[in-house]
């Protein structure tokens, strides 16, 4: 992907995408299918992990940990939707035998991830502390941070990033501003990243196998988006990886319109994406390019621009005595 400047006048010249009016125009086209958002689920009744294909029992090294990765599979059987689950419903979630499941609670409870109340066990909030440990060691949200305050301060939007995770994207950093919108977005969020403006960036950056063997795995997301063609998606790919920047219009869900634009290190590669939200009644298309992409450009290139300076510091390696 070439570095992200100003804003291409380039038109889309994939056939299979329509052409829709922005909000509040008259006339407007026939509107694609969108991503349906996440519901509340009903109490499970059997397995509820999605795909039912627990972490446990898939290692094929011989140093495997199955202990770990059980607990692993209890820590994620939580989620928006299950905030707050029965002995047998993690064992459900999970595929484990009750006994198993009870002693990994025990565990995870006596390290304070989990906490009791009554028949019911939840997360608590230390086990923040893991998915912080990961955005900690990557540098990046101390170098973002500012730039994202910054850039919130002149569109007046929410503005993110996110990373690849598989298939999905997965925020590590966000300023929020207090306005309603269809889904609820912090960090470690997980969202299929063909249809978001974040993740399409990312997909962009990708080499051709390697874009292919992400397509191919499963989200872990509890977002459902309907099947796209695959040379619709590679078309825009191209055209996102030609202009430097991608949007994501009611794609992921009513009302959602983002921009999003690559942050890069020292060498081009792609690390993150960062991107604008705003509500589609109030934002049309044509205002979001023309006013908050500018911005969203320069920031983009800003925070590469201090990571690859941070990543170019010399420093010495001291031995351990």
């Amino acid at each position: 992907m070439r570095p992200a400047n100003q804003p291409s006048s380039r038109t889309t010249s994939c056939p299979t995408r329509p052409v829709r009016a922005a909000s509040g125009a008259s006339g407007g086209a026939e509107r694609p299918r969108r991503a349906t958002p996440p519901h509340p689920r009903p109490a499970p009744e059997g397995p509820i992990r999605e795909r039912n294909q627990p972490i446990a029992g898939r290692g094929a090294s011989a140093n495997f940990v199955e202990a770990l990765a059980r607990g692993l599979d209890v820590i994620g059987a939580f989620g928006d939707s299950h905030t707050s689950m029965s002995l047998a419903e993690i064992a459900a979630a999970t595929n484990l035998a009750r006994p198993t499941t009870h002693r990994l609670l025990a565990t995870l409870i006596e390290l304070g991830f989990v906490r009791q109340s009554g028949s019911l066990f939840e997360l608590t909030p230390r086990i923040l502390d893991l998915g912080y440990a990961f955005v900690s060691s990557q540098g990046l949200w101390q170098v973002a941070r500012p730039h994202l305050e910054a850039l919130v301060g002149r569109t007046g939007e929410s503005s993110s990033m996110a990373q690849l995770s598989g298939s999905d994207i997965v925020y590590t950093a966000r300023v929020a501003v207090p306005k309603i919108i269809a889904l609820r977005v912090e960090i470690g969020t997980r969202f299929p990243a063909q249809v978001t403006s974040q993740g399409k960036v990312l997909l962009a950056a990708l080499a051709p196998d390697a874009l292919r063997r992400t397509l191919a795995e499963p989200s872990s997301s509890r977002v459902v988006i309907a099947a796209r063609d695959p040379a619709d998606l590679a078309c825009e790919l191209d055209e996102v990886r030609a202009r430097g920047w991608a949007l994501a219009d009611e794609e992921l869900a009513p009302g959602v319109r983002s921009i999003a634009a690559p942050v890069s290190d020292s060498t081009g590669t792609v690390l993150a994406a960062v991107n604008v939200t705003v509500h589609a009644a109030e934002t049309p298309t044509a205002l979001l390019l023309e006013r908050h992409l500018p911005e969203l450009l320069a920031t983009a290139a800003a925070i590469s621009a201090d990571w690859g300076r941070l990543d170019a510091r010399p420093y010495v390696e001291v031995p351990e005595h």
